[in-house]
């Protein structure tokens, strides 16, 4: 890091790549632009990170010097990242967004609104298994000096990843100056759990410098996190609509009205699965055989799931540095993360939607037909599940690259990287249902959005009033690897303005595939109460937060999985040593690429300094796969190929020593995911008696999804640790992939059915356009106690439009959708208030977004297609203690709102209320830790 330091400073503030290696100890930092003599030269101190403050400082500097637009977080020290993984860190920054929140961890991050976020370690992409990108839970947080988002992208990026990139940092050694060893221990107690988890890491380095002038250093990072979780929901079902207290005739009062019926000639009699859903207007009709017919809506379901487990995250990073001389460097790295979960769903699901038995008294919501609660649902049928799943991840990177400065003004650099990742799974499940009809009484929404039901005159937790049901096994394993070689230049020139170039090339050789069976049977008819061993009755659910049945029995999930052979036995299933997993799809994808890249622009404008880079990027990609169809078992093979020339370009304009305006232009792709390239078609038979089933499959003729990006900023550098920025952002997307609906049939083993058929196409276009705020401020030189006081902020606000087109049962386009983007939400900001002492520091972090749509609901119901999650907001807090110089010990605090999530149907001005769907349990989490190092 001392020579990296020792360069930039000599070349001078104008070279904003070099300051910015200096300060992240990229490969950037022997780059022979920066060479000076050493007359010229000034020393400067090795930049170690060890507070809040001047982790602010080097995320600053990060965000000040790049000449993209980017925002970075950096470990406070080593071992001591904000928070616990990467994705939760993540969501401070301007413009990312968090979301799907389970099993102890956050699964999705989106920056700008997108999910399509290019993950890499240390500049190198890297994914889970079979997809395109990274599990960001798997990553722990106390591995890395620093993460890295780039909002925008030069040539030289990788294209993909039309959201962003995620550059993930290790520790090197040569980032230390000698020795450096830290032990941390960290135990979690996760409320819901109701367990204690240890969290430990240890990082050992040294860099040994040799007489001749030769460098050697070595870096051993391991850590391993666990995390004992609950999860905890209570869901309303979908809308179907019903006759009323004055059916027609030939009907029953209250009963439930399918899309197709013989007793009418209309077929369809309404249309399932539209964006605004069956019309909420009291004295709404449906036409029966061509007379209007009032109905109601109400739900077909309410179910409730209690998912208990544990997850265990082990990671190494291992680099190993070498540099002969001034003008050469190796670097070896090692790097594996893995994952192991099992996971225990117990599952307590009701129709309400039964007809011929008691009705009791029906309130609506007032102004509408929606059916609020029902006293009396009378005979309706009842199950429940206990599931146990497993899973595990092992995925390793290794590296081995150089750089070489072969005369002064042209550097060489080249990397190769294989990598290789699998996730392997099984689920088995063991139902049970009621051994006679259920009665049940039913609020949808009492209030508080969480639905109230009660089992009358059962105790669901007696194990008697349950039979044995069906059984599902299945076993999943997807795997993935690469092998990368990139080569890149760098030139020095006098050019005028133009003062570097960069040109080089990535070849990138992928392979996925991925292989599943799947198996199901029925158990005997008999009690669950017979085989004692199967019983599993849970407690204290959803922390009596909701009027619902706090406790159930259920067949035990740790049993069954532990005794699979048994289960299979009772249903005459194939046991363990007859069992074998069937390839669905095997992919090779080839990707080659090249850039020419103006690296450095520098010059004046009226005595104002302008900076910045531009070029072109061309990349091909040449994807070939064989899948097979599990019906027939026979395979196909097909190929597709898509090439594209991206262009970018990004200028920055000192308005003075502290303010700059920046610009941005630039085209960025997404490649299908392997999965969606898949031809093989699932069928589903109906499970709710709907009277179709649902079906979905891949496309192999897909393309890339593109995006043209437009960017400004404006940024103001107060001092060094103290900076306000300001940016606009526009994105253009095309070929965007969406899944087309119809009606098809099909016929298997059973016979023939109907399904609603999903499948991708690029089918849509959207835009998405939007305005961040982010800061930080640690002034100087407060009086008295106020001194060491800071304050973190920023705010997000996103507009997005998407266009989808509407088709008909027979997949015919009838009409255009304009939506806005999954998992954006209008509005978000976070603020985090710091204050810092030689001997104690503090922070407390609290994050909101609005209200955004997540996801479509299955297409075969009354209700409006779109599920949307309302607002979501979240606490931390941190305490740290310096005991003595070396030992530190911490106090934290999470998720402390310890708010009830929640999501709803549509975008009605009442829908949160009238259209209530899912409500779940988060949980607080609280640690002590310890860190010492030296």
């Amino acid at each position: 890091m001392g020579s990296a330091l020792l360069l930039a400073s000599a070349l001078g503030v104008t070279d904003m790549r070099a300051q910015a290696a200096a300060q992240t100890g990229t490969d950037e930092a022997v780059d022979p632009a920066t060479r000076a003599t050493t007359e010229d030269a000034i020393v400067l101190s090795e930049f170690v990170v060890t507070s809040l403050r001047a982790s602010a400082v080097k995320a600053l500097e990060i965000k000040r010097h790049n000449p993209q637009i980017v925002d970075a977080i950096v470990a406070e020290d080593i071992g001591k990242f904000p928070d616990n993984t990467v994705a939760e860190s993540v969501q401070r920054l301007p413009g990312v967004q968090v979301t799907d929140f389970g099993r102890g961890t956050i699964a999705t991050v989106t920056i700008r609104g997108l999910n399509d976020v290019t993950t890499t370690l240390n500049g190198r992409n890297i994914f889970t298994a079979s997809g395109l990108n990274l599990s960001l839970q798997d990553i722990p947080a106390s591995l890395l000096s620093e993460v890295v988002v780039s909002k925008t992208r030069a040539p030289s990026d990788l294209e993909s990843g039309i959201a962003g990139v995620l550059d993930i940092r290790t520790h090197r050694p040569f980032n230390f100056d000698g020795r450096r060893v830290s032990l941390a221990v960290k135990g979690t107690y996760q409320e819901q759990g109701e367990k204690y988890d240890p969290n430990l890491s240890a990082l050992f380095s040294n860099t040994w410098k040799f007489a001749n002038g030769a460098k050697f250093g070595a870096l051993l990072n391991v850590s391993y996190m666990t995390t004992t979780y609950r999860d905890q929901s209570v869901t309303a079902g979908a809308m179907v609509p019903f006759t009323t207290d004055n059916p027609p005739a030939g009907w029953t009062t209250w009963e439930r009205i399918f899309t197709a019926d013989g007793r009418v000639t209309e077929n369809p009699i309404w249309q399932p699965g539209t964006e605004e859903g069956l019309s909420t207007a009291p004295g709404s009709t449906l036409k029966f055989n061509g007379q209007d017919v009032e109905y109601v809506l109400a739900r077909d379901a309410v179910f409730q799931s209690d998912g208990k487990g544990k997850t265990k995250r082990p990671a190494t990073n291992l680099s190993l540095q070498f540099a002969p001389n001034q003008d050469s460097e190796y670097t070896f790295e090692f790097f594996y993360d893995g994952y192991r979960n099992e996971h225990f769903g117990n599952l307590l699901f009701s129709f309400v939607d039964w007809w011929n038995g008691q009705k009791g008294a029906v309130e609506l919501f007032p102004g509408t037909n929606i059916v609020k609660s029902r006293d009396l649902v009378g005979d309706v049928y009842t199950f429940n599940s206990g599931d146990m799943s497993t899973g595990k991840t092992d995925s390793y990177v290794t590296s081995l690259g150089g750089k070489w400065n072969l005369t002064p003004d042209l550097q060489l650099k080249s990397e190769l990287v294989h990598q290789t990742s699998e996730y392997t799974s099984d689920f088995f499940a063991l139902r049970s249902v009621r051994n006679s009809m259920s009665n049940i009484a039913v609020d949808f929404n009492p209030g508080n959005g969480v639905p109230a039901f009660d089992f009358i005159g059962t105790d669901v937790a007696d194990p008697s009033v349950w039979n044995l049901g069906h059984i599902w096994d299945q076993s999943f394993k997807n795997k993935g690897s690469a092998v990368t070689l990139t080569q890149d230049a760098t030139l020095n020139v006098d050019w005028g303005w133009i003062r570097r170039l960069r040109f080089g090339g990535r070849y990138d050789d992928r392979r996925a595939s991925e292989a599943a069976r799947y198996a199901e049977g029925d158990a005997p008819w008999v009690p669950l109460s017979s085989r004692p061993e199967l019983v599993y009755v849970n407690s204290g659910f959803f922390d009596g937060r909701s009027d619902t049945p706090s406790s159930w029995a259920a067949p035990n999930g740790y049993y069954t999985s532990s005794h699979k052979d048994e289960i299979r036995g009772l249903a005459n299933m194939t046991l363990s040593d007859g069992l074998s997993l069937l390839e669905d799809f095997r992919v090779k994808e080839v990707t080659a690429a090249a850039y020419l890249q103006v690296d450095q622009i520098r010059g004046d404008i009226a005595g104002h300094p302008v900076t910045g880079q531009l070029g072109l990027r061309f990349v091909d990609i040449n994807t070939n796969m064989t899948a097979t169809d599990r019906g027939t078992l026979v395979s196909a093979s097909g190929n597709t190929s898509a090439n594209k020339l991206l262009p970018s370009g990004v200028l920055s304009f000192g308005l003075t020593d502290q303010l700059f305006l920046r610009t941005a232009y630039g085209q960025t792709l997404r490649r299908p995911g392997f999965v969606q390239l898949n031809p093989n078609i699932r069928y589903t038979r109906d499970v709710t008696n709907i009277g179709y089933g649902t079906a979905s499959g891949g496309n192999p003729d897909l393309k890339p999804v593109t995006s043209t990006n437009y960017d400004v900023a404006l940024e103001y550098y107060f001092d060094e640790a103290t900076g306000i920025s300001v940016s606009y952002f526009n994105r253009q997307i095309d070929d965007y992939i969406v899944d087309f609906r119809r009606r098809v049939t099909y016929t298997d083993d059973i016979g023939t059915y109907d399904y609603i058929l999903s499948a991708p196409a690029n089918a849509s276009k959207g835009s998405l356009e939007g305005v961040e705020i982010g800061g930080k401020y640690y002034p100087r030189h407060l009086p008295g106690y106020l001194n060491g006081l800071g304050v973190e902020a920023s705010f997000t606000t996103l507009q997005s439009s998407l266009d989808i087109p509407i088709t008909n049962d027979a997949g015919v386009v009838t009409g255009v959708l304009n939506t806005e983007f999954p998992a954006v939400s209008k509005n978000s900001y976070n603020v985090t208030l710091a204050y810092e002492q030689p001997r104690f520091s503090a922070r407390v972090g609290y994050t909101w977004r609005s209200k955004f749509f997540h996801n479509n609901e299955a297409a075969q119901f009354a209700n409006p297609l779109q599920i949307w999650f309302a607002d979501q907001q979240s606490l931390t807090a941190q305490l740290s203690f310096k005991i003595t110089d070396n030992f530190v010990m911490t106090i934290e605090g999470t998720n402390l709102t310890d708010d009830i999530q929640q999501s709803y149907y549509g975008t009605g001005a009442n829908s949160s209320v009238t259209n209530n769907f899912g409500s779940w349990i988060i949980g607080r989490t609280f640690s002590v830790g310890a860190r010492y190092s030296f």
